[in-house]
């Protein structure tokens, strides 16, 4: 695998009020290989050249341990936003699970995103963390068929999968659950999609659900994301110029309806799907104890 240079690994700090309640974010690996169409990540902007191979950054276990050590705050240290920590290179090299080992070493929570059933490998070590401060892992599911998966996320675990490693993190006592987007329009924007998700969540023992009823859209990553859509989805492409033009947000016409159908299978199966409310109830155990990310 190809090391890259770097001469930082943590962001600086937070104060929790951002997505899921992380105070610091961290990305082990420079781009990813899972293929999915429709990564964010592949935008100009992020300025990952040759995105779809995933690198290591040089040094990165010694920069990230010298940087938790040297820091004044403990926080949740999130991992995962740009590059899947547990791309197929991880299985090898293990730098996502000793990264996890440093956290613990020195007292800092921890929240993964990911893709692939890759993680169960490290559940002992999510537990270990957990023991001491809060650990949420969450799963990004866009849809519940398996083939379809296979066509818009073409190297990733299969959801079917995602959601059996979601119920076994879950049945370990760790704060788990799904990240339902992007919902892309004219695809997989339907209430069955949306229904079969939540009532597997429900099952699967998830605590939140967390959806966005669309797709963003700019740059070199537009480009990208119409030419798949010209492969797998014949036509496509021409409803979303109809319907969005270069519009970044592109949400779905059936937005309203479809959030209605989510928030009624939520409120009847207890699951969270408040940004505000999922990040309360990952703090929430640990606010008795004296620990200083809490304060």
């Amino acid at each position: 695998m190809e090391l890259i240079s770097a001469k930082k690994i943590l962001s600086n700090w937070s104060d929790g009020s951002s997505w899921f309640g992380s105070n610091y974010g961290m990305n082990i690996y420079k781009g990813c290989s899972h293929g999915c169409i429709y990564c964010d990540s592949r935008s100009e902007c992020y300025r990952v050249e040759r995105f779809d191979e995933v690198r290591a950054k040089e040094n990165v276990l010694q920069l990230l341990e010298q940087e938790l050590m040297s820091k004044r705050r403990k926080g949740i240290v999130a991992n995962g936003a740009m590059s899947d920590p547990y791309n197929p290179q991880e299985a090898k090299y293990k730098l996502t699970r000793a990264s996890l080992e440093l956290l613990d070493k020195y007292g800092f929570g921890g929240s993964l995103l990911t893709k692939s059933n890759l993680i169960l490998r490290d559940l002992d070590i999510l537990q270990k963390i957990r023991s001491h401060s809060p650990m949420i892992v969450k799963f990004t599911i866009t849809t519940f068929d398996d083939s379809l998966c296979k066509k818009v996320e073409p190297k990733v675990s299969v959801t079917s999968k995602r959601l059996d490693a979601l119920e076994k993190i879950a049945s370990a006592g760790l704060f788990t659950g799904i990240l339902l987007w992007p919902l892309l329009p004219f695809i997989n924007d339907t209430e069955e999609n949306i229904e079969a998700i939540v009532e597997a969540a429900a099952h699967k023992g998830a605590s939140f659900v967390a959806p966005m009823f669309g797709v963003t859209l700019r740059q070199n990553q537009r480009v990208y994301f119409y030419q798949q859509l010209d492969k797998l989805f014949p036509g496509v492409k021409e409803k979303y110029i109809k319907t969005y033009g270069y519009s970044y947000e592109c949400y779905s016409i059936n937005q309203d309806k479809l959030y209605k159908t989510f928030k009624a299978l939520c409120k009847k199966h207890g699951l969270i799907y408040k940004m505000s409310d999922i990040r309360r109830a990952l703090i929430k155990p640990y606010e008795t104890q004296q620990i200083s990310f809490l304060r």
